[in-house]
């Protein structure tokens, strides 16, 4: 179990402690950083994020751009509901998904990012040869090419 904490640690930075009884929110709010009050309210907090963040997504007109300027709030709103399954809790199989979530959203995250910047630079990377579909999704690609000589 200390793996597992440790682990989970690692996957989320600062993974706060789930509220106690009493530390309830006072009349001058929530304190910055401290969990949500509840389960519910977290997530209806994370949509919202989630939402508002994709909807101020700018939409050029280019479809791969405009996808994935908007596909990476959505993952960031997967891992934020992702963390909060694991302030609350406790089912373990739950948990593990929402732990495999945290990284695989991730490496998307960085791997969208990365293609972001290359489409909205203006050049013509090669996709084939740059990034196979499985590279996106964080897997290594079906096959490698020799020449690993491209570093970002």
């Amino acid at each position: 179990m200390t793996e597992a904490l440790s682990r989970r640690s690692l996957l989320s930075g600062s993974l706060p402690s789930p509220p106690a009884a009493d530390s309830r929110v006072d009349a001058q709010g929530p304190a910055p950083d401290s969990p949500p009050v509840s389960f519910d309210a977290g997530m209806h907090e994370a949509m919202a994020t989630m939402m508002a963040a994709m909807e101020a997504a700018p939409m050029t007109g280019n479809p791969e751009q405009d996808f994935l300027a908007m596909m990476i709030p959505h993952h960031q709103g997967a891992i934020d509901m992702a963390r909060l399954v694991l302030l609350y809790g406790r089912d373990p199989l739950v948990r593990q998904l929402a732990e495999g979530i945290i990284v695989t959203q991730q490496t998307e995250i960085a791997s969208m990012q990365n293609r972001l910047a290359l489409l909205r630079s203006g050049t013509t990377p090669d996709a084939a040869a740059d990034q196979a579909l499985g590279g996106t999704r964080g897997d290594a690609p079906a096959t490698a090419p020799e020449d690993h000589s491209m570093h970002h």
